[in-house]
């Protein structure tokens, strides 16, 4: 947002689609954070409490989560 604006300045439409984003967010986070939890260290490329860390912290617009969904993981064979 730029700055000084308020929340009660923006369209509903605005407002509406930055409570989406930040629900959409929270989910795609939490869902990473349990697979993270339950998933065997072997596999998961990297730390499990890097991902974890990093997945929690960051403000990524979901960007993060998708990516340790897509480029985390490793599949049992």
């Amino acid at each position: 947002m730029a700055a000084g604006r308020q929340w009660g300045s923006l369209s509903r439409r605005t407002r509406r689609m930055l409570v989406i984003a930040g629900v959409g967010e929270g989910i795609l986070k939490v869902a990473a954070l349990i697979d993270i939890k339950r998933r065997p260290p072997s596999q998961v490329r990297g730390p499990k409490w890097l991902w974890a860390a990093v997945i929690a912290t960051v403000g990524s617009a979901g960007v993060l989560p998708i990516s340790y969904f897509v480029l985390g993981r490793r599949h049992p064979h």
